[in-house]
């Protein structure tokens, strides 16, 4: 059954009119003087508002990742902002509730939290696979969306794409699928299935194998009636003209197919060292740019790196991650110097015992 996601999207944003900036009246046409939308006419480079739709970012997005302008949002906070729109577009604040993994992503929780919407974890199985099941299970009338994030963070593993769609042809709402490592992982996007599955929204991002973080650039793709309901009920000018510009810059010249190869044969051979270390238990399959390890002492070992210059993340107290550090992977000689370091934590800790 082919499901219509307008169904699901709160009245009074449907009935929304957006605000219409200056930028939205104009049809084109040659003008030298711009009078229309209040700013100074004084030119530095960036006295003028940038493009309220972005309509150049996205045809070079489109390009790059084979779906139609028209079904791209651009969120200038990362995919944050993507994730809060979802929130006031599908929510209803007070009696719709959302479904999620656990453990995830933080900023799921906390938009919820925010738009006070009640957030239902489901944990996922005990070796991080998807319980398809239990996330329909824990869905009632009121449950709007279901967050999967794949490749998962904190979990670094990527979940089937046939468990997916299982879940948005039997889920009655909004199936959202955060793939902001999706560039580390062999799975695949979901990006091929929207126009099978309306009810399936695809974030993405720059930060991650692009290497822009500090842009805070991120994407939604979804069918075209949802896109333009992210268009309708963000802020008007949400993506500043210098990222906008900077972005089209780095899909035009950069391959980051080299970097994402690299970044892929360091994590394979920073996992085999880190098996090696005696205090590690385990290091999980990853299909991200990072490593959830288990180790003996993960307090002492997080505190250790800190006072030797290196910061990883201290997961240990998030459930079914006990234990565990996240390592991001970095250069060939960052990596040495963690295992390096790590290697002279073992070696300290066998002498005082």
């Amino acid at each position: 059954m082919t499901k219509n996601p307008l169904d699901y999207v709160r009245p009074n944003i449907l009935a929304l009119a957006p605000y219409s900036t200056a930028r939205d009246e104009f049809k084109g046409g040659d003008i030298s003087v711009w009078l229309d939308a209040n700013e100074s006419p004084y030119d530095n480079g960036v006295n003028r508002y940038p493009d309220p739709h972005q309509h150049q970012l996205k045809q070079h997005i489109a390009e790059l990742k084979g779906v139609r302008p028209e079904q791209i949002f651009v969120g200038g906070a990362g995919s944050d902002e993507a994730i809060d729109l979802v929130y006031r577009i599908f929510c209803r604040p007070g009696e719709d509730n959302v479904v999620a993994i656990a453990p995830s992503y933080g900023v799921y929780s906390v938009a919820a939290a925010i738009n006070d919407v009640e957030y239902r974890g489901v944990q996922l199985r005990s070796d991080f696979s998807l319980p398809v099941n239990r996330l329909l299970k824990a869905a009632d009338p009121r449950t709007k969306v279901i967050w999967i994030c794949s490749p998962n963070n904190p979990t670094a593993n990527a979940f089937p794409r046939a468990d997916i769609a299982r879940l948005a042809e039997a889920f009655d709402g909004i199936v959202v699928v955060d793939e902001a490592y999706i560039d580390f992982s062999e799975r695949g996007s979901m990006l091929d299935v929207l126009d099978s599955y309306p009810n399936v929204i695809v974030l993405q991002t720059f930060s991650k194998a692009w290497g822009l973080a500090s842009l805070r650039l991120g994407m939604a793709f979804a069918c075209e009636d949802v896109a333009a309901l992210f268009s309708k009920v963000k802020y008007p000018y949400n993506v500043n003209g210098s990222t906008q510009l900077k972005v089209i810059e780095h899909i035009a010249g950069d391959d980051i197919a080299e970097h994402v190869a690299e970044i892929i044969r360091e994590r394979d051979a920073l996992a085999a060292m880190l098996r090696e270390l005696p205090f590690v238990s385990e290091v999980f399959p990853s299909d991200a740019n990072f490593l959830l390890v288990k180790v003996a002492g993960p307090d002492e070992v997080y505190d250790y790196l800190v006072e030797n210059g290196v910061i990883v993340r201290n997961r240990s107290r998030l459930l079914a991650c006990e234990g565990c550090l996240r390592v991001t992977v970095g250069t060939p000689q960052e990596n040495a110097r963690v295992i390096s370091l790590l290697k002279e934590y073992s070696g300290n800790n066998l002498q005082t015992s």
